[in-house]
């Protein structure tokens, strides 16, 4: 089954690959890695947009970027190397990332390779960020990723940004009309 939800994981990346090539988000891309970057503004305030993240990410993310095909299997820990982890079958777990930086309103930073970067040794920093806006809170979400890929990262990059575009749009309707 794990090996089936990655699979499925992998050609759910490669379809968003087409839609991605127009990002003007994938900031840059190297042999070595790739930056990627995603706002939205949310009509909370930034106190309320940080625990969305933290308390709902079950409810917002999209399960078809899940290894369980289930977001609530989804959960993150804010503290000091929490974990960004899901449930799987049998006991089974995987760890997305871990919390390095959490200031309540203001950033959650984690550390750790999304989906497959695991696979090819690649790791990355998410940052979260929250600022105050004009209607609510502009929240900026930057990916920088580093490792090896044979193929190296300029193809892998707009397939990140189109994924994690969408979890951003997905987190903004939920805080905008209570529904992903």
């Amino acid at each position: 089954m794990f090996r089936r939800s990655l699979a499925r994981h992998l050609v759910l990346l490669a379809a968003g690959f087409s839609a991605a090539l127009a990002s003007a988000d994938v900031l840059d891309t190297g042999d070595g890695g790739f930056t990627v970057k995603n706002t939205v503004t949310v009509p909370v305030d930034g106190l309320k947009a940080y625990t969305t993240v933290v308390d709902q990410v079950g409810k917002w993310w999209d399960p078809a970027h899940t290894y369980s095909g289930d977001a609530a299997n989804l959960w993150i820990e804010a503290k000091p190397q929490g974990c960004f982890c899901e449930r799987l079958p049998d006991q089974g777990f995987v760890r997305h990332m871990a919390v390095i930086f959490a200031a309540p309103g203001k950033i959650l930073r984690l550390s750790g390779g999304l989906g497959p970067l695991q696979s090819i040794a690649a790791s990355g920093v998410m940052t979260w960020s929250f600022k105050p806006a004009e209607k609510g809170t502009t929240v900026e979400v930057r990916y920088t990723v580093g490792g090896y890929n044979p193929a190296g990262f300029k193809d892998l990059a707009p397939s990140v940004d189109s994924v994690l575009r969408a979890q951003l749009e997905r987190y903004q309707r939920l805080l905008a009309t209570g529904k992903p």
